[in-house]
């Protein structure tokens, strides 16, 4: 980005705020934004995943609008500024760098990340546990893979895909142990565990549970509008289908996805 295109959008930023400004933007507060960032933020994971650059240019524009108006409220209330933030960022990846802006070698991932909490200990960062600093606010799926894999870096961990499958299988049987029991609590704690436990078996063939789970659910809502969709070609709601006239719907859509079509 051009300096002058950052400053520029400085400047709409303030001029929305001045006193003749947008009346919706000068009532924003840093709590009333909270929203409009992660809705930005999903959107944005949204293009990635479509693989649409446009959409991704313009969803990356919308979260940086929303990085400099947080900025504009600091700088309002004499905090910091925008170039404070750059700043900051700036001299934290060289630091956190050694190896690609120092001396230091690194030849894994796996090395630079022991190295960054290593320096995260010397910022003063330090913890009580090695589970701090990970959001409670994070989707639960991303959570507990964040959680899991920092567990990890200490060996508590899996040692094959084998082991964690078994693991399922047991939470999957406790479950249905538990709604035998028709208790309330006790069948959402063991469902907890499933889903816990199948972010484990994501981790053990590399694959990432939200990612996972936000494909299948779009590809849900595609195969349940296809039904929506031949159900009004022929004058039915979808209240009047039988399960089995709306289950070969569903098949049709399948198979449209797998042929290409």
């Amino acid at each position: 980005m051009k300096k002058k295109n950052l400053q520029a959008l400085i400047k709409i930023m303030e001029k929305l705020r001045s006193k003749k400004g947008c009346p919706w933007d000068k009532e924003q507060t840093r709590t009333s934004l909270k929203p409009y960032i992660i809705e930005e933020a999903y959107e944005l994971i949204e293009a990635i995943e479509d693989d649409d650059p446009d959409r991704i240019r313009e969803e990356l524009g919308d979260l940086l609008f929303q990085i400099v108006f947080q900025c504009q409220l600091a700088r309002e209330r004499q905090e910091f500024t925008i170039h404070d933030v750059i700043d900051k960022i700036s001299k934290k990846m060289i630091e956190r760098h050694p190896h690609v802006f120092g001396k230091a070698v690194y030849r894994t991932a796996d090395e630079v990340i022991v190295h960054w909490e290593e320096h995260k200990k010397l910022e003063g960062k330090r913890r009580e546990s090695i589970l701090e600093g990970i959001p409670e606010s994070m989707p639960s799926l991303l959570r507990s893979n964040r959680l899991q894999n920092r567990a990890a870096q200490v060996g508590f961990d899996w040692e094959k895909v084998e082991d964690v499958l078994e693991k399922l299988d047991e939470e999957l049987k406790e479950f249905k142990d538990a709604v035998k029991t028709d208790r309330h609590e006790k069948i959402e704690e063991e469902l907890g565990d499933i889903f816990f436990m199948l972010v484990n078996v994501s981790r053990s063939v590399g694959v990432n549970a939200e990612d996972a789970l936000r494909k299948t659910i779009r590809k849900f809502v595609s195969r349940f509008r296809y039904i929506e969709m031949n159900a009004a070609r022929q004058g039915k709601k979808l209240t009047e289908m039988t399960l089995g006239e709306m289950d070969s719907l569903w098949d049709e859509a399948k198979s449209d996805e797998q042929s290409g079509t």
